[in-house]
Formats: C-alpha cells, structure tokens, sequence
C-alpha cells in the first residue's frame, strides 16, 4: 500500500524549486545574451559612425591659420556645374585661400581632362580677378596626371605651371559629339515623329538626318569657343608660348614637351612648389567637400538622372575634352 501513498508537500516544494532556479537561470541568461547583442550594436555603430565620419569629414586637412601657410585647393575631374570641379566649388575655395591673411600663396593642384567651356572661363576670370585684388598673392598650378583642354583652360590664368614629366598638357581645342541613327531606323522601318514650331528646334536631333546648314552653324559655335580658348590661352602664357603650329590644334603632350612649347615653366609637385617657390611648406587644404547628404544625392541620384540625360541628349554639347 505504500507505493500508492502520493507525494509529500516537501517533494513538492523540491520540484517546484528546482523548476524555479531553472528558469530563473534561463531568464538570465536569456537577459545577459541580450545585453551583449545590444552592446555589440552599439559598438558596430560607433564604428560605423568613425568610418562614416573618417570618409565624408568635412574638416578637410586645415590647421590653425594663424601663422604664414601655403594654401591648397584640387580641381580634380570633370569640370562641370555639377561635380566636384565646378566653377561654384573652385572659386569658392579661391576667394577663401585669397582672403585668408595667413596665406603666403595658392596651389591649384590639376588633374583635369576638361570639360565645360562656361565653367573653364568662369574660373579663369575668377582667378585673373583675385590675382589682380591680392598682388602679393601668387597662384601656381601644378599638373598631376592630366591638365587638358578645359582644365589648362584654367590653369593658363596662374602665374606658373608645373608639371611631372610624364604628365598630360595641353589639348587646346573644343569638342562637341553625338549619333545618328537614321541609316539604322530605315533599316528597321522606324518612323521618327517629331513636331516643332521653329524651323531649327529639332537641329541636331540624332534620329533626323544632319543638313549642310546645321553642320556649318555647329562649325561656326565651335570655332568661337576655340578662338575664346586660344585668346585667354594668349593672355595667360604670353611670350611664353613658342610658335609651334600644332599648338592650338588640339593635341596634347607630356610636361617634358609641354616645358619646351612655353605651356608650363617647370618640374615640380605640390610640396615642391610649398617648399622652393612660396617658401612656406605648411599646406592647408581648401578644398570645399561636399557633406554626406550631398554626396549621398549626387552619387546615387544625380548620378542617375544625369546617365539617363547623356544617354537620351547623346551628347551634342561643346566640351573642351
């Protein structure tokens, strides 16, 4: 009869207990996992955040301009009104290095193919204007990789260029391409339907055939642009330039050969340049960066826009490329 007698209380509460210390345990541990996922977050996002800030800093390598520095700016790529060497970014950090009392002068680093005509002389003229409002103030350009068409456009308004050797000078000459599909939409029995009210508003569409008239009014364009190139071209290098009849032809040369055609007056790189020219080798980036929102719309929208605008325009406008 014994085996029938059911449990004491005291067996009870031993189960019930040990049942309690298990999920108690659980809970806390259950507790302590959480914690450390939240404070692995914490610490990725941090992390995160320093890279973040460590590649859209906006601070820029300035130091304390209090004392005599080298000022610095990069025009680096395209040059047009919405990238990085746009007339808006580059005479913005001009007027800032200019006006800056600690500064004993101003690098314009290069590393340009060209670009736009409007952007290349507004900048020319900004720095023709500030040389002349600041005289102490001397501005050098020095050449990287490349300093073509639109890009020596722009470095022909400094007081020197120097070159690497091996560097890409020169270019002077202006641009302007597109396509024409009509052979190929005869082929596929394609009709283009175009309508305009002005007898030139469809010129230079890429679906409708070019006419003699068109060709000659594009010529005519492109020439002005080219006689405005060479003009500031002249104004800038002066005497300096040698009677070479391929100078303004468009071709280009390396900075060797660029020294000898009175393109540029010398070897030299940034720090060269700090150091034995201005005789101050403290640089202090003036560069204007972008924020991180702003490089955020640019890279994955305008970016965007803009591809599908070159892909519909086909091109069609002067370059100095």
């Amino acid at each position: 009869m014994s085996d029938n007698l059911p449990p004491s209380r005291g067996d009870d509460k031993w189960e019930r207990d040990a049942l309690e210390r298990i999920a108690m345990s659980a809970i806390r541990e259950q507790r302590s996992a959480r914690r450390w996922r939240i404070f692995f977050r914490f610490a990725f996002l941090i992390v995160l955040g320093v890279i973040a800030w460590r590649a859209f800093d906006l601070t820029g390598d300035r130091v304390a301009k209090a004392s005599k520095h080298t000022a610095l700016i990069n025009l680096q790529g395209e040059i047009s009104s919405n990238s990085n060497a746009s007339a808006d970014n580059i005479d913005g950090a001009l007027q800032s290095a200019f006006e800056d009392e600690g500064t004993a002068g101003v690098i314009l680093r290069i590393n340009s193919p060209g670009g736009s005509p409007v952007q290349a002389g507004i900048m020319f003229s900004e720095i023709k204007r500030l040389r002349a409002k600041y005289p102490k103030t001397p501005l050098y350009v020095v050449v990287d990789d490349m300093c073509a068409s639109g890009g020596y456009y722009v470095a022909t308004a400094a007081d020197k260029i120097y070159v690497d050797k091996a560097s890409i000078v020169g270019s002077i000459g202006v641009l302007m391409d597109g396509f024409g599909f009509t052979g190929l939409m005869d082929k596929l029995g394609i009709q283009r339907r175009m309508h305009t009210s002005g007898a030139n508003k469809g010129a230079f569409d890429p679906f409708s055939p070019e006419t003699p008239a068109m060709t000659a009014h594009a010529q005519e364009m492109l020439d002005q642009i080219h006689t405005q190139f060479i003009d500031a071209v002249k104004l800038g290098r002066g005497k300096r330039l040698k009677d070479d009849p391929d100078l303004f032809s468009g071709m280009f040369w390396t900075g060797e050969k660029s020294i000898e055609l009175g393109l540029a007056d010398g070897f030299g790189n940034a720090n060269y340049v700090a150091c034995e020219i201005i005789k101050q080798p403290d640089i202090v980036d003036y560069t204007q960066k972008e924020s991180i929102s702003e490089r955020v719309v640019k890279r994955f929208g305008a970016s965007v826009g803009d591809a599908a605008v070159r892909a519909l325009t086909l091109g069609g406008k002067p370059q100095l490329h």
